[in-house]
């Protein structure tokens, strides 16, 4: 069985899919943009910052599946400039730390929020 997996704070996603979603012990998440749940509104303008609102708002859909970001397997990001990269991969580096989940990182030509600079998903298991 397959379950959806909604974190309570989050925003509703903006079209026709779950947030996250279970399968046996494995959990996907859907591409995490930088919306501050408490405000709606786009966590600040550089990817520095906005990397670090995708990782919390990743965790909560992770901690809401019975899992967390240590227990990532993969991640896709999406960059709106590779020039961004090293800013991103500072973030990331620090919220995996030792751990190194797979990863495929990409340049888009834009994300769905106008500002976006940044938009992860991952997997993981619980």
């Amino acid at each position: 069985m397959h379950n959806p997996i909604i974190a309570d704070g989050l925003p509703a996603p903006i079209g026709p899919y779950s947030p996250g979603m279970g399968f046996e012990r494995l959990i996907f998440v859907s591409g995490q943009g930088a919306t501050d749940p408490a405000t709606g509104r786009l966590v600040g303008l550089d990817v520095e910052s906005q990397t670090e609102q995708v990782f919390r708002n990743m965790e909560a859909i992770l901690k809401a599946g019975g899992s967390d970001l240590s227990k990532v397997l993969r991640c896709g990001v999406f960059l709106t400039d590779l020039r961004d990269f090293e800013a991103m991969n500072r973030v990331y580096a620090r919220v995996f730390g030792d751990q190194r989940p797979a990863r495929t990182t990409v340049q888009v030509a834009s994300l769905p929020d106008p500002g976006l600079r940044v938009e992860i998903d991952c997997i993981a298991y619980r």
